[in-house]
């Protein structure tokens, strides 16, 4: 019997150090985490060490996704999907990237990744006692919230006078409670290596998106660039290769099933320690909204774009960020309504509040926070069309946008820097600057047209107490007399605001200018601005009092658990770590977690989207794998699949072996796993990564770009 219990509790140890855990630790938290237990051959210094290179120094930020850094001389490999408006914005009818792939041979043919910037994180510092020092003087939620913007902006612009070249962020870890200091190498030089055709980088296309099995080959590679001297610097010709203090080690061996395996990276946003509330309201509210307004625009720029190949380059980075968006919360939708998150919400709030009851001086104290939180989310819930249609018309309707970024440009530049909205300050405004000419480059005016006069017939639609006063003026939104479409047309034609010229000049130009400027969109931007500017006081308003209700209630559930809880993700610097396993998405139904080249020759229809190249099919059939084919599998390993605990912004973390070893690439997760942003479970919540032994073969093999695998030091001869 003793030897019975005995082989059980070994075995249920055994077990149990195969499963992942809840949590994208921040750097603060390496330390809670016994990292030999859970499985890593490296200790928390081999991670993140401010003293010496470490694993933290090969991963960067890139724009909303993570990449890292595989060469010494600044290689960085990414998902296509982090690389796709770049190379939609270098491409043309006669040099078609997206379609046909892009290889520089050598250095001088790489291109320039516009709008691209790289961030590596260098320290962090707690600030949250500066932040929020003297804060409950201030009764006015509004002003409170300005009050805290404020002070991170004063200390994000002390540390970069203090650090010259270096960038500096305030992140907020809990909301209206802890803030934390970054300090980043900030590089500004990015350009394309390669990129593999669409029909291998995004083989499945919006089918196979947050689907699994997937045979997608999702990976560009991209290089930083510096100054001589090994500053930062903006793109120039007499710039080099970055040199990173740390590139990962690339290993052609891969993983097999339960193997341990790791990931860093920038996770974008999570939302597991709101209210249910909060969780209502998105799931009722706010992303039923989004999803519909970016399914319609999808099917509209998808059906303009179908007889013309520049058409449809122009709306290809657009429909994609659209379409990835609606999916995910399409998925977090049925995720939500099958956990029913709001009711187990609802439980353990019940409890707390019961727990608040026995002690008369929490209860005093906290009683009343939830209810607090509840009014404000009625509050956005009575709004919230209303809200989002005027919010849209800026983001949506392009022209609009121009002139809102003009027209706000010329007011904040006239008020002192740490004054001004974050995109309009000396540190931020050439990169906005930037940004628009980007977009400019992509306009089209029939989409644009299409797109605001949907937003008006919305509009006209609201109800009479939730109206857009100035909509309704400017537009004669209540008189079915007016023709909007004539208005609409005639405003195009009229237009200056979509001409690259006349956007330079305007950014030169002063606010009482830009007031007299004769342009339609200019003029319709500043009959908005009462309704714009009461909705962003609302906003401050709404956020100042969530920022203190927030923080008081993360207080209650600690006192509640007895226990201390990691922060959401915010974009910045996060470790997660579990293992190579399948899981069971419905009855009697096992999916294994490593795909293999098999699947792109069953999925292959010759039709977009599962259209695998001559070249790649002919190399499967021949079976040509070499020292890339898996021992166990017998063949080329794709896709990946294991239990990290991930979200947007991990799209392009390496996967990283128990000795830090690069063996995949992260870019999805399965559909159940879209719910990881509100909740995580090791049975359901699984992401999806390309086998690094796939990237190589392709680099190898159908690229003929061996001089990539010399560069990482993969020894392929």
């Amino acid at each position: 019997m003793t030897k019975f219990i005995f082989l059980i509790t070994t075995l249920f140890l055994s077990l149990s150090a195969l499963f992942a855990e809840e949590g994208m630790y921040p750097l603060s938290e390496l330390h809670t985490i016994d990292l030999q237990k859970a499985g890593f051959k490296i200790s928390a210094a081999d991670i993140f060490n401010q003293e010496a290179p470490s694993l933290s120094d090969a991963i960067v930020k890139l724009g909303g996704c993570t990449g890292s850094f595989i060469s010494p001389q600044g290689l960085i490999l990414t998902n296509h999907h982090c690389a796709f408006r770049a190379v939609q914005t270098a491409s043309n009818a006669e040099h078609d990237y997206l379609k046909n792939g892009f290889m520089a041979a050598g250095r001088e043919q790489e291109i320039e990744a516009k709008g691209y910037t790289v961030r590596i994180t260098q320290s962090f510092k707690d600030v949250s006692a500066e932040v929020l020092k003297d804060l409950d003087a201030i009764s006015d939620f509004a002003e409170r919230n300005k009050t805290i913007k404020r002070r991170r902006k004063e200390i994000t612009a002390r540390a970069e006078k203090e650090n010259p070249g270096m960038r500096a962020e305030v992140a907020e870890m809990f909301k209206g409670q802890t803030y934390v200091l970054f300090l980043y190498t900030y590089l500004k030089d990015v350009r394309l290596v390669y990129v593999p055709p669409i029909s291998i980088g995004n083989f499945g296309g919006e089918t196979d998106n947050w689907e699994w099995p997937r045979h997608t080959g999702d990976f560009s590679i991209l290089r930083a660039y510096s100054a001589p001297d090994g500053s930062p610097a903006e793109y120039a010709a007499d710039n080099v290769p970055y040199q990173p203090k740390k590139y990962l080690n690339v290993t052609p061996r891969g993983v097999d099933e339960n193997d341990f395996v790791f990931l860093l990276g920038y996770p974008g946003r999570t939302y597991r320690h709101r209210t249910s509330y909060f969780t209502a309201y998105e799931e009722h509210v706010h992303m039923p909204f989004v999803a519909d307004w970016y399914q319609w625009q999808i099917h509209l720029l998808e059906d303009l774009g179908k007889e013309d190949r520049a058409t449809a380059l122009r709306f290809s980075a657009t429909i994609k960020s659209l379409a990835n968006t609606e999916k995910n919360y399409r998925g977090k939708l049925r995720g939500l309504g099958r956990l029913q998150m709001v009711r187990k919400k609802r439980g353990q709030e019940a409890q707390i509040q019961a727990f608040l009851q026995k002690d008369e001086a929490l209860q005093r104290r906290y009683g009343a926070v939830l209810n607090a939180i509840k009014n404000i989310y009625d509050e956005k819930t009575n709004s919230a069309e209303r809200d989002y249609i005027l919010s849209y018309l800026t983001r949506s309707v392009s022209a609009l946008s121009f002139a809102n970024t003009v027209y706000k440009a010329a007011e904040e530049r006239e008020k002192e820097d740490l004054e001004r909205e974050s995109a309009f300050m000396n540190r931020n405004f050439e990169r906005t600057k930037k940004r628009l000419f980007i977009r400019l480059q992509n306009f089209d005016l029939q989409a644009d047209e299409l797109i605001l006069t949907e937003l008006l017939r919305k509009a006209a639609q609201l109800p009479k107490g939730q109206r857009i006063k100035s909509m309704d003026r400017l537009f004669s939104l209540n008189n079915p007399e007016r023709d909007w479409q004539k208005a609409i047309k005639q405003a195009y034609d009229d237009a200056k605001i979509t001409q690259k010229d006349f956007l330079s000049k305007a950014f030169q130009q002063s606010f009482e200018q830009i007031q007299k400027t004769n342009d339609p969109f200019l003029q319709w931007i500043q009959a908005l601005q009462p309704d714009i500017k009461a909705l962003k006081e609302k906003n401050e308003r709404q956020s100042g009092e969530l920022s203190k209700l927030s923080a008081q209630w993360a207080e209650v559930k600690r006192l509640y658990e007895k226990n201390t809880f990691i922060p959401d993700a915010n974009s910045t610097f996060r470790l997660t770590y579990g293992h190579i396993r399948g899981y069971a998405p419905a009855d009697a139904v096992y999916n294994f977690p490593i795909t293999t080249v098999a699947g792109i020759l069953e999925k292959h229809t010759g039709q977009a989207p599962f259209n695998a190249p001559d070249k790649l099919r002919q190399l499967i059939k021949a079976k040509a794998f070499g020292f890339l084919q898996s021992a166990t599998l017998h063949t080329m390993p794709v896709g990946i699949l294991y239990d990290c605990d991930t979200t947007g912004g991990n799209s392009g973390s390496p996967v990283l072996n128990a000795k830090g070893e690069l063996v995949g690439l992260n870019f999805d997760r399965a559909f159940g796993a879209t719910i990881n942003d509100f909740a995580w479970d090791e049975s359901y919540s699984r992401s999806i990564g390309v086998d690094i032994r796939y990237i190589l073969w392709l680099l190898q093999k159908y690229a003929g770009a061996g001089y990539l695998l010399d560069e990482m030091g993969i020894d392929h001869n």
